[in-house]
């Protein structure tokens, strides 16, 4: 089993979605989590465009970076510069991925635009997700 942390500002979007779908397609390959760096809850947005696809991430929380845990890792992949740069160090072994996402939750417009942005950030982390379990699963 695979430990993967993402990582992101808030943990309210993109590490929530992006947590929501390793555990999806990762099922027996990956133990899971998410954190940021200012925890804001989970964004309801996030929940309702997982919900159309059939993940339900109603059930996960909002987290800080737990350093001990984020030591055990054997992947972290932070999700913003922001979380690039601040993510606290981690040790040789760690494999860290960063995949530059825009933050959902920063778009503007009616609320269709809005969820069509998330929409948008959604299946492109799903994409990433896919990638990471099939490279993995190939070794």
């Amino acid at each position: 089993m695979k430990k993967v942390m993402f990582l992101c500002t808030g943990n309210s979007c993109r590490s929530q979605m992006a947590e929501g779908f390793a555990k999806e397609f990762g099922k027996g390959l990956l133990e899971v989590h998410s954190a940021g760096l200012s925890p804001q809850g989970v964004n309801p947005r996030a929940v309702a465009v997982m919900k159309e696809i059939g993940i339900d991430i109603s059930g996960q929380t909002s987290k800080s970076i737990d350093g001990d845990l984020l030591g055990t890792m054997d992947i972290v992949i932070t999700l913003c510069g922001n979380a690039a740069e601040s993510c606290p160090w981690t040790p040789p072994g760690i494999t860290r991925i960063h995949w530059p996402l825009e933050d959902p939750a920063k778009a503007t417009g009616t609320e269709e635009e809005i969820m069509n942005e998330f929409r948008r950030i959604r299946d492109d982390i799903e994409k990433r997700v896919k990638t990471l379990v099939e490279d993995l699963r190939n070794g």
